[in-house]
């Protein structure tokens, strides 16, 4: 089976291409049958240049450079619907997701319907601490509002077969921000798919600013979750 790991970029010109490379070292490693799929929202510090320069004729790597329409979410959907593989791996381009997970979400998809790279079990966790006290209680809020057994909500680093993701209703999920991810979580709950979390540690980002703003991801994040929460009332998320 192939994987397709979905790498959405802005303005990650210093990140990328070191990142390209070491998925490539782990996926080598393991002799999986693997592309990586970029989607990069036309970024101003020439992201898309930087990866045609080194892997213009790599043949596991697919650019695609969106002229029309940022955010990620809507960049994830994106990569997924141009994905050619039958798995679906999502992670970040800015190294909080280590790449050396990637083969140990691939094989427990053998046994799960998703995988769930998570800061919140035994060994997981983040270099922030202000972030991951901040993040660990966001994320007991989302449980106890939604009852949900799953302890990371907003990581973005998954694994998922491409079969089942285009079977949801994508127009209901990818849109945003990083609260995409607390829907796909829901429908999946839902779904009674059976979801494994693996411990993940993210480092303090190698190169480059974050593009999350903390004060107004929360307020987006908090208006997203009132908006779930009624749309599970009305069962509208399936």
């Amino acid at each position: 089976m192939k994987t397709s790991i979905i790498l959405p970029t802005y303005n990650e010109r210093e990140n990328i291409t070191e990142l390209i490379q070491a998925i490539h070292t782990v996926m080598d490693g393991w002799d999986f049958d693997y592309q990586m799929v970029i989607v990069d929202d036309n970024s101003p510090d020439g992201t898309a240049e930087a990866v045609r320069q080194s892997f213009g004729e790599d043949a596991r790597v697919a650019l695609h450079v969106r002229a029309a329409g940022r955010g990620l979410a809507t960049a994830i959907r994106y990569g997924i619907e141009r994905a050619e593989g039958d798995i679906i791996v999502c992670m970040d381009t800015d190294f909080n997701h280590d790449p050396a997970m990637i083969p140990q979400m691939i094989k427990f998809l053998e046994f799960y319907d998703m995988v769930i790279g998570s800061r919140f079990v035994m060994r997981g966790g983040m270099e922030d601490r202000f972030r991951q006290f901040a993040s660990a209680v966001y994320n007991l809020g989302i449980r106890i509002l939604f009852r949900t057994p799953v302890h990371e909500n907003l990581s973005g680093f998954f694994a998922m077969s491409r079969r089942q993701l285009l079977s949801m209703n994508l127009d209901e999920i990818f849109y945003g921000y990083g609260d995409y991810f607390i829907r796909l979580i829901m429908v999946a709950w839902q779904r009674d798919y059976n979801m494994l979390e693996i411990p993940v540690f993210y480092r303090l980002r190698m190169h480059g600013h974050s593009k999350t703003q903390f004060l107004s991801t929360l307020i987006e994040y908090t208006r997203a979750l009132i908006s779930l929460r009624v749309k599970l009332w009305q069962g509208r998320m399936k």
